[in-house]
């Protein structure tokens, strides 16, 4: 039998008649008894085929892209892509990640203005609802710092250490309440009679902490599972990490954990230091000699800075986290869920309560190590020593953070806080990479627990310093830098978008509505003064100025200033409840200022809204704008001297 040729063209067309022969042999075998041999046609490869046998079909990996013929042509494999290739486009989406945040400010920033040429009446819309809006927060504002005030005053009136104590033994705790609330009740009665109504009211305070005691008694000894961890079994240790701080700053952070009322034998400390930070290292072999029977033990850790990091708090905690985890645990023996650490800023100091609060709500939570603990910052340890417009920063960012703590579905941590430190080596410390130490941390716990972790608040102070430079200007400028920092957590943006994505297991609703408290916080931070104090002028200028409508003699052009003065006034008058507030949680002024400083602390609140422009506002659009232009930021040590 002979063959019928199998078609093989190269870059040249196939001519007409070629295509017919083709054609022909795609037939069904035809039997005679003679062979048949196809003329050869130009650009074919020729090849003598049994009629009797189907055309062969083309091994794949013979057929190029011009193949033709038997079957369709194939797709060339796709080359593998090389890991290059997948770094490239790691980085094209962390840039666009990276674009977005500051990419949608500026739009809402400039949109006012764009849009006011044609649609003055849809800016004006914007714009009301926008200052209501703001309205709406600063009364929550409001309503949350003094629910939070009231909390904290409860908080501060108990003996955390002995009810702490007293989870070993809960029903024999119960007992004894149960003995002390009829002679308090009689106790309370007898001072009545007596008229002396201030002691009385003292006593129904402590009956109200008795109850509220006995109610959380009766809710652990409910509780079904796990048994209660005795306290005597829980250490904790004070990691502090410091870079250029002074030693009477040192001393005064370590001097208030050596105040707290707490066993010495369950307390530790440990700074971190860098290696070639000699006048630090120095400073914390002084405090050793001075404080180290204080503490169960005290830990000097050397940070060598190693390479590929990003120098400042976030990988000097992740250094001195490892290393501590390794004393303790492979050389000491301790048991790292009995091991609570206290990430502490180098100026902060603990309340005397503190680790007695803190003892009685993390054993009492029987998610503790899927939990973070976090108090109360409050900037007041220099309050009345720093430059008025520092001391407003400083008064707001308290107030910010009371609120927060009435919030812990959208609570994040913050400078200071409380963790197990066998949770802190099951998420793998602290990131190298990143500036804002304390919302990284969380952010990367909340994604290695499948959306399970989330921050506790602690109704209780942690004192810090307010921003003071060596010279008035100085500290202006340390302030604004500060602030640029604390809104470099705009980097969480892209963080958690990636994360988000790759983390299916976390209900889809829960991954986006963190994701908008997120980034809500951003964009209120950076562009709210510019549409609250120049948002109703816009509209009405452009009118004026340019033509091309009537919205300027409209009745929403004439009523909108009115309405738009009107909500910020009411948000603005929230002020003096906030006044209130703060002169019952700050120190008291100092006793040498005249009656002129006196009435400057009186009447600095008419200068919040300026302030908060230039030391709050300005700088969180200057950290969103560095990241959408690739301009990053650097660790700098706020200088508090």
């Amino acid at each position: 039998m002979s063959e019928a040729p199998n078609a093989r063209v190269g870059a040249s067309s196939v001519p007409a008649e070629a295509a017919t022969h083709l054609n022909a042999a795609a037939q069904p075998p035809v039997l005679t008894p003679e062979p048949v041999e196809l003329p050869a046609l130009p650009g074919i490869e020729r090849r003598i085929e049994t009629p009797s046998a189907p055309p062969a079909e083309p091994v794949p990996s013979q057929r190029g892209p011009d193949a033709v013929g038997q079957g369709p042509a194939e797709r060339r494999p796709a080359e593998p892509r090389t890991a290059d290739d997948l770094a490239r486009d790691r980085h094209r989406l962390q840039r666009t990640l990276e674009i977005v945040p500051g990419l949608v400010t500026w739009t809402l920033i400039l949109a006012p203005i764009v849009l006011s040429f044609r649609f003055p009446e849809i800016v004006a819309w914007f714009v009301l609802s926008f200052d209501f809006y703001w309205f709406y927060k600063a009364v929550v504002l409001v309503i949350s710092v003094v629910v939070a005030f009231v909390r904290i005053k409860s908080v501060m009136a108990v003996d955390w250490r002995r009810r702490a104590f007293a989870l070993a033994d809960l029903a024999e705790r119960r007992r004894e309440i149960q003995g002390l609330i009829p002679a308090i009740r009689t106790r309370v009665l007898e001072l009545n009679r007596r008229g002396e109504h201030l002691a009385a009211a003292g006593g129904r305070r402590e009956l109200t902490r008795l109850a509220a005691e006995r109610k959380d008694i009766e809710r652990l000894l409910a509780r079904r599972g796990e048994a209660i961890q005795d306290p005597n079994d829980l250490w904790h240790v004070a990691l502090i990490p410091t870079y250029t701080e002074p030693f009477e700053k040192l001393y005064e952070t370590v001097a208030a954990l050596a105040r707290t009322d707490y066993p010495r034998h369950l307390l530790m400390v440990a700074i971190i230091t860098r290696e070639t930070d000699l006048e630090g290292r120095e400073n914390v072999a002084r405090l050793r000699e001075l404080f180290a029977d204080r503490f169960l033990h005290f830990f000097h850790v050397l940070d060598p800075l190693e390479p590929g990091i990003v120098v400042g708090k976030s990988s000097a905690m992740a250094y001195g986290g490892r290393w501590l985890y390794r004393e303790l645990t492979d050389r000491l023996g301790f048991d790292p869920r009995k091991v609570v650490v206290t990430d502490l800023d180098a100026d902060y100091r603990v309340h005397p309560q503190y680790f007695g609060y803190l003892t009685y709500t993390f054993l009492s939570d029987p998610d503790r190590y899927r939990r973070l603990y976090q108090p109360v910052p409050m900037f007041h340890n220099n309050l009345w020593e720093t430059p008025m417009p520092v001391r407003l920063v400083a008064v707001g960012a308290t107030h910010v953070q009371m609120w927060r703590s009435l919030t812990p579905e959208k609570l994040i941590s913050f400078s200071s806080y409380a963790v197990s430190l066998a949770t802190i080596h099951e998420v793998d410390y602290w990131a190298t990479d990143a500036i804002p130490e304390d919302s990284r941390f969380y952010w990367k716990s909340f994604f290695r627990y499948s959306g399970e972790f989330r921050a506790v608040p602690l109704f209780i102070p942690m004192y810090g310093d307010a921003v003071r430079a060596r010279s008035y200007p100085r500290s202006l400028v340390q302030q604004y830098m500060q602030i640029r920092r604390w809104a470099w957590g705009v980097t969480d943006i892209p963080f958690y978008i990636r994360n988000a994505l790759a983390h299916s297991e976390i209900p889809r609703g829960q991954r986006v509505r963190r994701l908008l408290d997120l980034w809500l916080d951003h964009i209120n931070w950076a562009i709210a003064p510019f549409v609250l104090i120049f948002g109703s002028n816009i509209p009405l200028l452009i009118s004026r100025w340019f033509g091309g409508s009537d919205f300027a003699r409209s009745t929403l052009g004439q009523q909108l200033p009115v309405y738009a003065s009107l909500l910020l006034t009411g948000a603005f008058c929230c002020l003096l409840v906030l006044i209130y507030v703060e002169d019952q949680i700050a120190p008291a002024r100092p006793p040498e200022w005249g009656r002129g400083m006196r009435i400057l602390s009186r009447i600095q609140w008419l200068f919040v809204p300026v302030v908060g422009l230039l030391f709050s506002n300005l700088p969180a659009l200057d950290a969103q704008t560095r990241l959408m232009t690739g301009r990053y930021l650097e660790y700098r040590v706020t200088e508090k001297t």
